[in-house]
């Protein structure tokens, strides 16, 4: 059974920084492209930041030099460091794995930035 399970999420001021994390299970997760998207109410779900196999990142402009993606392929594990963040960056962040032939989703876990 594969699972994507997020976490870190939480509540944190303007300008503050969050290290969310994805551990997944059930896949052979070196081989997937990892991805971090967003869904913020009555708006569509968003890329944010996404890793391929091979370590490379792809970012929108709306998060480029703010956001950084990583994974640790000995622990299945994908993260994304925000920072700098901004009220409209509240919203639940949900992982993503896709190969070629499988994409599987997380549940999300929420960010909320608020003063």
């Amino acid at each position: 059974q594969v699972r994507l399970v997020e976490s870190g999420g939480g509540l944190v001021q303007p300008g503050g920084s969050l290290r969310l994390s994805c551990a997944a299970s059930g896949i052979i997760f070196r081989i997937y492209d990892m991805g971090w998207y967003r869904q913020a109410p009555g708006k569509d779900r968003e890329l944010v930041a996404v890793i391929t196999g091979s370590g490379t990142t792809n970012y929108p402009d709306s998060v480029k030099g703010r956001f950084t993606i990583s994974r640790d392929n000995a622990k299945n594990t994908v993260y994304l460091q925000v920072n700098s963040l901004k009220p409209e960056d509240t919203a639940v962040y949900i992982c993503n794995a896709n190969s070629r032939v499988n994409n599987f989703w997380g549940q999300g876990t929420q960010v909320t930035v608020s003063s």
